[in-house]
């Protein structure tokens, strides 16, 4: 019998969670709660993912959840036995004609699609007349294309109450037919699911079926071929092998469960480390992802690995001591590629270098790996040349390297890697004035990351939507997630999204005007250890610190971080970097010796591209300005600084710069009654918008955008202030007329 766990998704968005949660008229079976409660989102995105939408197996799947699956430990239950015993019955309950032909259909679809049925029909002299009690009973119904189960589950019942006879025999019709171009790999899979026992020759054949498969990026398709080869395999350590691969080609498909429930099967410390980097402990993943580039780079591995497999394995490493912020692991690995022999990944030598104090030898090696970033090329060294360029102040490259690692990802069908990228171009996008954009990438990608399973990438996300919140006012937003991205990464060691959940809140006081307490949230991050801080936000924090320690006076530490800062600005040359450290010199001097500084710092701010640091920096020279009495230039410093906060949707810093103009005896006219909603929303709240618009309620919107219904009241309320409305039915027609 065929293997009948579910089949892979296509790669597509996660399906919106709202009413699928609970569709109404829709019985659920007895003893199954209506509506899942108290599950973090990660697990209820994969709970509808993997119930297909469904909304009766979603909450038959999560009332049996363990305590580890429901905490994202363990792989989700493949499937929902009540509904599968519900549709078992009604199938049984047909003619024996009819059910042959929802045999052959079901076949034909699950668990490979393989688009045969009618050749079938046609090549068999079928008659198609009793699929009309499958039409009439629900179950089934034809269409010009083939024939449409009702549900997957009644497909999978379809299959599963033939007897074995029957399904071989519909195997073998359906591998008869499959005979056009590129349609080998299919008809191999029948070939083998039609087979008796185990058999190498069947093995073999599938085996080369798959790497035909992978290579045209249907890692779907290859899983499904590798699981077969490796029921048929009669040698136990070839099973191993196999089902590993197996579970490496799932993981890229994005069913991140299929892949943990193969694994359970393996020894593989490639394949455990790549788990945990994605949903684990940070700390492990980069031990087994190390010990498997030691094994593979030495020959004791399994011959079927690339060639190039201990290099893909040290840049997985290196991506798990860039989450934990450890400078010991960056070291251990950099040690290990001199040991081997091997080209080491850029990032990894660079931050080992940065991290050490070393920085004209990050500089060279992050220079050398952020230019590694051609159209069309590998999508884990694109990811690593956006990290280089992030790292080195190139946030123009950064951004075109991950747009181009997303290209590469869905060219080559490897789902999983798609969000990863989307983490790092986030951070690209906003600082280059494109906050919008970035804001709506970001939460695509965490909703991306939580279908696929990648709970480690979804709380980095989750940190920089936090980030993004305190720069656009949203304080309940940026609390949320914020602890949210916190509580998770300080369990699992991830330095990375700790320290930039730490960040966001500093960001958000600093805004508030609470100087103490982000003075004390910057001072923290530069004390943090491995798992707990980041030499990367370290610098990212620096301007932000100077300028809070300055507002209350205490500057002794600041002054030491900030001559480290601007040593790495130097060093690195970035116009940015070099702008803010101008910034800093400015603010640590004040009076008239600041004049010159502030003028320096917009001076580099022109060949940069952070234009919302560009507008801080008019903000704070336009108030220096004004205690100066340079009246003129202040207003021009403040209305330029006050345009672009406007468009950035930073309503407290906005705030700032026209108080700063009150002062001046200017008027500065809101953005408001411009008649663009982009232009007086957030991305995060035009979304709301628009979902309460389309009838959607606010726990429906909350589940949706992995916040809790109370932030979605507090979104609305800030909709329905700033456009001027009371209500959702004026909220419905100026959506309607924009």
């Amino acid at each position: 019998m065929t293997s009948v766990n579910p089949p892979p998704l296509p790669h597509a968005s996660p399906p919106q969670l709202p009413r699928a949660w609970q569709r109404v008229g829709t019985p659920l079976p007895e003893g199954v709660q209506q509506r899942p409660e108290g599950l973090p989102e990660g697990v209820r995105v994969r709970i509808l993912r993997a119930a297909h939408g469904d909304a009766r197996a979603a909450a038959e799947l999560a009332s049996v959840l363990t305590e580890r699956q429901r905490a994202g430990l363990d792989p989700l239950p493949a499937q929902p036995s009540a509904l599968l015993r519900s549709s078992r019955q009604e199938v049984r309950a047909l003619p024996d004609g009819t059910r042959l032909l929802l045999l052959l259909a079901a076949a034909d679809q699950y668990p490979v699609a393989t688009h045969a049925f009618l050749r079938a029909v046609t090549a068999a002299r079928l008659d198609t007349r009793p699929l009309d009690v499958a039409d009439v009973a629900g179950l089934a119904h034809t269409t010009a294309g083939g024939l449409v189960f009702r549900d997957h589950w009644t497909r999978i019942a379809a299959y599963e109450t033939a007897s074995a006879t029957d399904r071989r025999a519909v195997h073998q019709l359906l591998a008869r037919v499959l005979r056009g171009e590129g349609e080998s790999p299919r008809r191999s899979w029948h070939r083998g699911a039609a087979a008796l026992g185990p058999s190498r020759r069947l093995a073999a054949e599938l085996r080369v079926a798959a790497h035909t498969a992978r290579g045209a990026g249907e890692h779907a398709l290859a899983c499904a071929l590798v699981e077969r080869a490796a029921t048929l395999s009669p040698d136990p350590q070839e099973r191993s092998r196999l089902l590993s691969r197996a579970a490496a080609d799932a993981w890229r498909s994005g069913d991140g469960d299929r892949a943990r429930r193969l694994a359970v099967y393996t020894h593989d410390e490639a394949l455990s480390g790549l788990l945990a980097l994605r949903a684990g402990d940070a700390t492990d993943a980069f031990d087994a992802l190390l010990t498997a580039a030691v094994r593979y780079a030495s020959g004791d591995a399994a011959a079927s690995h690339a060639p190039d497999a201990p290099a893909h394995l040290l840049a997985r490493a290196t991506e798990a001591a860039i989450y934990t912020g450890d400078l010991r692991r960056c070291r251990e690995a950099a040690a290990v590629t001199d040991r081997l022999r091997l080209v080491p990944p850029g990032t990894l030598g660079g931050l080992a270098a940065a991290f050490e104090g070393r920085y004209d030898d990050a500089r060279d090696v992050l220079k050398a790996a952020a230019g590694r970033c051609g159209p069309g090329g590998d999508p884990t060294l694109l990811i690593h040349s956006g990290i280089a360029a992030l790292l080195l102040g190139d946030h123009t490259g950064a951004a075109t390297a991950a747009v181009r690692a997303a290209a590469a990802a869905k060219a080559r069908g490897e789902a999983a890697t798609v969000p990863q990228a989307m983490e790092f171009r986030a951070y690209a996008d906003f600082w280059t004035g494109r906050p919008r954009a970035a804001e709506a990438a970001a939460l695509e990608a965490l909703h991306q990351a939580y279908a696929t399973g990648q709970d480690n990438g979804a709380c980095h996300l989750q940190a920089a939507l936090a980030m993004f919140a305190a720069i656009t006012g949203d304080e309940d937003v940026c609390r949320e997630r914020a602890e949210a991205a916190r509580s998770y990464a300080l369990e699992r060691g991830l330095g990375l999204p700790a320290a930039l959940a730490l960040f966001a809140l500093a960001l958000l006081d600093l805004g508030a005007g609470r100087f103490a307490a982000s003075a004390a949230r910057l001072r923290a991050l530069a004390g943090f250890g491995p798992g707990h801080g980041h030499r990367a936000i370290r610098h990212l924090a620096t301007p932000l610190y100077v300028e809070a320690a300055v507002r209350t006076g205490d500057t002794r530490v600041a002054r030491a971080a900030h001559a480290d800062y601007d040593h790495w600005a130097r060093t690195v040359r970035s116009a940015d970097e070099l702008a803010l450290s101008a910034r800093c010199d400015a603010l640590l001097a004040g009076g008239d010796e600041a004049v010159e500084y502030y003028r320096t710092a917009l001076d580099l701010h022109a060949s940069g591209t952070r234009d919302f640091e560009r507008a801080r920096t008019e903000l704070l020279f336009g108030g220096a300005l004004r205690r100066l009495r340079r009246r003129t230039e202040a207003r021009d410093r403040l209305h330029s600084a006050l345009e672009a906060f406007e468009y950035f949707g930073a309503p407290r810093w906005a705030a700032e710069a026209r108080g700063e103009l009150r002062v001046l005896g200017e008027s500065a006219a809101t953005a408001e009654g411009a008649g663009d909603l982009a232009g007086l929303l957030t991305a995060q709240q035009l979304m709301v918008a628009r979902m309460a618009a389309e009838g959607a309620t606010n726990r429906e919107i909350a589940a949706r955008l992995a916040l809790s219904p109370r932030t979605i009241d507090h979104h609305l309320r800030g909709v329905f202030a700033r456009l001027g409305i009371r209500s959702r039915i004026e909220l419905v027609r100026l959506l309607g007329e924009g």
